[in-house]
């Protein structure tokens, strides 16, 4: 399937810059040929290529098909690690998997403060493209972790840590159908206090396993238990 991420072919009805070049240059379609594009906001498009042009390729809309909506919604919060190539991995496999929404967040012990939220969309962007998925997550903004527990929008709100303290399993306790948000820290881990105070502000810890794991590794089994609680029963 040759597949285009379009999110404006509604209004615009052509191809961006990067992907008319892409389907002029490399794919070496004409006018007549049919392709299929995604907005990234839940519709896929059936189309016929009217003006190839490696800068704006013209097309028409021959079907419109539109994802069922989702009854739950699976945000991951987590901060970015010191080799940026394992989270932008983390984000790939995330996409693929099924997540809706990614936080970067900055805590007491990360090693990474800064990402390139351009670079870090188009790999969701293409991991979206290659796992057929309707949908392209929300990259949001780089943010403390004080901001985004106290500015959390989910009620149904978890921490991941390796503390040797009470935790709940993930597995066991991830709600179905609904808005779940996950913690995720950094390689030294969240600090006690970071711990204490998304405690205080209604996160309930849980573990992810026995293993002690990266944590872009947590990341993915995060997002894939959650994913898993909703397929089952």
């Amino acid at each position: 399937m040759k597949l285009f991420y379009a999110p404006e072919i509604e209004e615009t009805l052509t191809l961006s810059e990067e992907e008319s070049a892409h389907c002029v240059r490399v794919l070496r379609l004409t006018s007549g040929d049919e392709v299929f594009a995604f907005d990234g906001k839940g519709t896929f498009f059936k189309l016929r290529i009217i003006v190839p042009h490696p800068k704006h390729t013209e097309v028409e809309i021959l079907q419109r098909n539109v994802s069922l909506p989702k009854n739950y919604h699976i945000h991951v919060a987590i901060a970015p690690t010191k080799n940026i190539e394992r989270f932008e991995w983390f984000l790939e496999k995330c996409t693929e998997i099924g997540i809706d929404e990614v936080t970067p967040i900055l805590c007491q012990f990360s090693e990474r403060k800064m990402i390139k939220r351009e670079r870090l969309e188009k790999i969701l962007i293409s991991a979206a493209k290659q796992s057929l998925k309707a949908n392209v997550p929300i990259l949001n903004e780089l943010s403390t972790i004080d901001d985004l527990i106290k500015n959390k929008k989910e009620t149904d709100c978890f921490i991941a840590h390796c503390y040797k303290q009470e935790r709940n399993d993930f597995l066991s306790i991830c709600p179905k159908q609904r808005s779940v948000l996950i913690l995720i820290g950094p390689e030294g881990d969240f600090s006690p206090s970071e711990v204490e105070n998304a405690i205080s502000l209604g996160f309930v810890p849980v573990s992810l396993g026995e293993s002690r794991l990266r944590t872009e590794t947590a990341g993915i089994v995060a997002c894939h238990i959650a994913n898993l609680v909703q397929q089952l029963g």
